[in-house]
């Protein structure tokens, strides 16, 4: 079902690490729209222990990514959900530009279709740092050394082709996530308020 209003659609990309799931919460909350969080929703098919939920342990362990028909389908349920109670902040996804094409394709005819892209640029060294303090907190899938880089890998492998998709439709944006977290919270809205 189409949305039948102009709500917020936009996307937060950056490496592990780099603060896409604090800005999602926070500007979530700051725009009254809903955070939707790829890695939140197959870790809670994790947590339930579903058929699905133990190939996306098998394939986090190895820091390997979730197959594309598998994160669609879940991403797609949440963001047109999402979409029709106002908008979404989706972070996490999409991860190869394939996902970004097909996400686009199916999102297109639904009018969810991202209308922003935020990309959180940060060095590695610093995304090694953030990612350490959250292993420490008892995230299972940053505790690895071995796992943080094959992450990191794959994100400068995949990351490119991503922003070329979005910065070929004019959507992206790229801020620095080094900075003090509501610094990055307010570029990304004074951005935002730009494109309007």
């Amino acid at each position: 079902m189409p949305c039948d209003h102009d709500p917020l659609r936009l996307v937060l990309l950056g490496a592990p690490g780099s603060g896409k799931g604090t800005q999602g919460k926070l500007l979530a909350a700051r725009l009254g729209v809903r955070h939707v969080a790829s890695g939140e929703l197959l870790r809670a098919h994790v947590a339930a222990e579903s058929e699905l939920g133990v190939e996306i342990t098998a394939r986090l362990a190895r820091g390997d990514f979730v197959p594309d028909d598998v994160v669609l389908a879940v991403v797609c349920e949440a963001v047109t959900v999402a979409c029709q109670a106002g908008g979404y902040i989706l972070d996490g996804f999409p991860r190869t530009r394939a996902q970004a094409e097909r996400a686009y394709e199916l999102a297109l005819p639904l009018g969810i279709e991202a209308e922003s892209a935020v990309y959180l640029a940060l060095a590695d060294d610093v995304a090694r740092r953030r990612l350490a303090g959250r292993a420490r907190a008892g995230r299972v899938d940053d505790a690895d050394a071995e796992v943080i880089e094959r992450r990191l890998q794959l994100f400068h492998a995949n990351t490119r082709p991503i922003l070329d998709f979005y910065e070929e439709r004019g959507i992206l944006v790229t801020v620095d996530a080094s900075e003090e977290v509501g610094v990055v919270t307010q570029t990304i809205l004074d951005s935002l308020a730009s494109e309007q």
